[in-house]
């Protein structure tokens, strides 16, 4: 009796059905289908799994729902190691041929689509990508600050060849080779592992940059991130934001004292216009004092062209003879895009520093590498604005001023002032011509410290 119950509710639900689906969802894959040939090939071949139990009953014929439900179960588990650029290609046929089918299951076929998507991204093992910058520079003095010994300097700063490898569904690998010290070297390798409970983890010698998640510069370096570690990086999203911590060592720092560094950090989205996150690094030295840094950001748009952003820093330094040991600074930005003043991009910023603060990240601002260096407490205050002008998608232009008022008062001491322009010319979209003035007086607040140049940068991407 139970059964030709379930048989008349069958009925009743095709008959009510039928014109909301272009197939008969009970109704049987024919044996000769080619869907059966293809799962039976992507089976074979260990691309994908079949039932639960881990069996393929090609041998027996499967509704349309069964097939799609094979479908959308084999995307889930599907080894990339063992697949061809033809399987992907039979698993995109599949996902069409019962789009309708997933979709009465309940099973979001875009997301099968971006599943496929980022399987074929991944297919054929290894990708490379890379860059390389060269450089041109003219300056006024010989030996000065932008150039070696001379007034001229032809420098190949940076080519850099980017490698990774999907190992499974739950680990890539992604290692970076290029130029350091005049030498080419491994700057960077780690692995990424997802592990349960949404979290991610990298192993290995990995980059990150909380200032730069945040906004908080734009041209210059950042103060404290920025920077490659040899270590473990765990990081989990929850629903308003993000969580992150590490533990690395350095083991051949410049001044020869190795240590420990832990670092924890959670960043809040209380909605699309406003969020804030606070961030704490310690670094535990085996001989030397130790020394922590933490600071708390916020950032709140008004809309999507107009931005605020504004942060505040504190250090606890043991290291400080004499002076403020437990320096501070502040800064607020005004980020104002290209789209609500028509002609151009905004960017000014304001920092306020401590006697004694001093970042750990090499050279903030150093489009050249001259206006300052990791001690930013020589200076009371920093203006910083920046313009950028794109004009097509050939040209853009670029104008940027910076004046550093200096703490130390008296002879040999004066305020600093740099100031920047220049054009850029995409030849290609992956190669770009780069002309800019620059120049600069009393640098690092040292008075008659002056110098300019002219730069021509070539870069390509690829």
């Amino acid at each position: 009796m139970k059964k030709i119950l379930a048989l008349v509710a069958v009925v009743a639900l095709v008959a009510f059905a039928a014109p909301a689906f272009a197939a008969n969802p009970f109704m049987d894959v024919p044996m000769n289908h080619w869907a059966y040939d293809a799962v039976g090939q992507l089976a074979s071949r260990g691309v994908v799994s079949g039932y639960p139990d881990g069996s393929y009953k090609g041998n027996q014929p499967m509704t349309r729902y069964e097939m799609a439900s094979l479908v959308a179960r084999s995307l889930a588990v599907v080894d990339m190691e063992k697949a061809s650029k033809q399987d992907v290609e039979m698993l995109k046929k599949l996902v069409v041929e019962f789009k309708d089918e997933l979709d009465a299951l309940g099973v979001k076929v875009d997301k099968l689509d971006g599943r496929v998507a980022v399987l074929e991204e991944n297919l054929g093992g290894w990708k490379f990508w890379g860059e390389f910058r060269f450089d041109a520079k003219f300056a006024d003095r010989a030996g000065g600050l932008y150039t070696g010994g001379s007034d001229v300097d032809f420098n190949l700063n940076r080519y850099r060849i980017w490698m990774s490898k999907k190992v499974d569904d739950k680990v890539k690998f992604t290692a970076r080779l290029g130029n350091q010290g005049g030498n080419v070297s491994w700057q960077r390798y780690w692995i990424d592992v997802a592990l349960p409970w949404d979290v991610n983890m990298m192993a290995g010698l990995w980059a990150f940059d909380w200032e730069d998640d945040d906004g908080l510069y734009t041209d210059n370096d950042a103060w404290f991130t920025d920077r490659s570690l040899n270590g473990f990086y765990f990081g989990r999203p929850f629903s308003m934001g993000d969580f992150a911590m590490y533990v690395a060592r350095n083991d051949n720092p410049e001044d020869g004292d190795e240590y420990y560094e832990y670092a924890g950090r959670v960043k809040f989205n209380f909605n699309e216009n406003f969020w804030m996150s606070g961030n704490y690094i310690a670094r535990d030295y085996d001989v030397a004092d130790d020394e922590s840094v933490w600071w708390a950001a916020l950032g709140f748009n008004f809309n999507s062209d107009w931005g605020f952003k504004g942060a505040y820093y504190n250090q606890d330094r043991n290291d400080v003879a004499a002076g403020e040991d437990s320096p501070a600074a502040w800064q607020a930005i005004l980020d104002v895009k290209q789209a609500a003043l028509g002609f151009t991009s905004l960017w000014v910023e304001y920092t306020d520093f401590d006697e004694n603060f001093r970042a750990w990240t090499d050279g903030p601002w150093d489009n050249y590498g001259t206006v300052t260096d990791r001690g930013l407490g020589a200076y009371d205050n920093i203006l910083f604005v920046s313009l950028n002008q794109k004009w097509n998608d050939k040209w853009s232009t670029f104008q940027r001023y910076l004046s550093g008022s200096a703490r130390a008062t008296g002879a040999g001491f004066d305020d600093t002032t740099n100031w920047t322009v220049g054009v850029k010319y995409y030849y290609t979209p992956a190669l770009s011509f780069e002309l800019a003035y620059d120049k600069i007086e009393n640098s690092q607040t040292v008075a008659a410290n002056d110098d300019n140049v002219i730069r021509l940068r070539t870069r390509v991407t690829f």
